[in-house]
């Protein structure tokens, strides 16, 4: 139970919670859970709006913000992050390592429907990198009853809410195909951009070749990449559906999985995504190299974590595919935030 207490009856007694104070140059805890009120502290408690003080009478039924805080936290714990201490009535979850974060939408939503409770996290499938803020937990109100936190404790019982996956090494062949760049007519721009790309990933580029229009040539160098070890395999150009486009051809004659040819995010709707047993290809079209972020962007974080995309992940980039150029976040084509 609160009692509500003037300030200045209150002095001696206990903060039960952390008091913010914000002014320029400083937003945070004043003063902290336990401070006991000195005469000296009254003026400071009145400059920051504060003539009343709570003290709470404990109830095993109730929870405090900062115990709820982390009863939240214990229910997730994961590798390649920590939590923070709790200030404020919240702890946040810090990434140890650069990754890939995956986040169970619909749990997170269940948890969020039990009263009281509040957990906010990037977006699913978001790249990160150390030191990156992944989740904030906490409860709205400063004491909550412990029936909400049971509920929400049960919701994930034997499930991970949230998780961090490590970008792991990968043997990368490039594929450019082209008649235009194979005869030399033009310059080839995508190998440029694909090496800067890569960059932010464990990438080892085994090779680049350059093929005609011709579905035999194209065959033969993904085969000569994956003989040399490569288990991912990039090909551009021949992607769309003008008849001497048989890049999605070749990929299917070697015996990989195409799980999609289009995807519903622009720019690079005609992105190709495919398996030939663990080995990734993607079949990027010519959008990679006009604008500074694609498609191609997106998918790559989940490829270097090792995690095969399904059908409805890709279903998944249409809300959010027409991005673009986001004036506020930066980042074109993030599917709130997926980049």
């Amino acid at each position: 139970m609160l009692k509500k207490i003037h300030i200045k009856d209150a002095i001696g007694m206990r903060i039960c919670h952390d008091i913010t104070a914000m002014y320029e140059g400083f937003k945070g805890a004043k003063f902290k859970r336990g401070h006991i009120i000195e005469e000296k502290d009254i003026d400071e408690l009145l400059n920051i709006g504060k003539q009343y003080i709570y003290i709470w009478d404990s109830d095993k039924k109730e929870i405090h913000e900062e115990d709820a805080a982390i009863r939240l936290s214990n229910m997730n714990k994961i590798e390649f992050a920590h939590y923070t201490d709790v200030s404020e009535g919240k702890t946040l979850l810090i990434s140890d390592i650069d990754g890939l974060f995956v986040v169970d939408i619909d749990l997170l939503n269940q948890i969020n429907k039990v009263e009281d409770i509040t957990i906010s996290t990037l977006p699913n499938h978001y790249h990160i990198s150390e030191g990156d803020r992944l989740a904030s937990i906490r409860i709205i109100p400063l004491i909550t009853k412990e029936e909400n936190i049971l509920k929400a404790e049960a919701l994930c019982k034997n499930k991970l809410l949230y998780n961090v996956y490590p970008f792991k090494k990968k043997k990368v062949q490039i594929i450019v195909t082209g008649s235009e760049i194979y005869n030399g007519r033009i310059k080839d721009k995508f190998e440029p951009v694909c090496r800067t790309k890569l960059l932010k990933y464990p990438a080892e580029i085994l090779g680049i070749n350059f093929c005609d229009d011709n579905i035999k040539m194209i065959e033969d160098a993904m085969i000569e990449g994956i003989n040399k070890g490569a288990d991912f395999i990039i090909a551009t150009g021949g992607m769309s559906v003008d008849p001497d486009d048989v890049t999605p051809t070749a990929i299917k004659n070697i015996g990989a999985e195409i799980l999609t040819h289009g995807v519903p995010s622009q720019p690079g709707n005609m992105t190709l995504v495919a398996y030939k047993d663990n080995i990734s290809i993607l079949g990027v079209p010519g959008a990679a190299i006009s604008l500074p972020t694609t498609i191609f962007d997106v998918l790559l974080p989940q490829i270097f974590a090792e995690i095969k995309f399904t059908k409805k992940d890709l279903l998944n980039l249409a809300n959010g595919g027409l991005c673009q150029m986001c004036k506020i976040c930066h980042y074109p084509n993030c599917t709130f935030g997926r980049y």
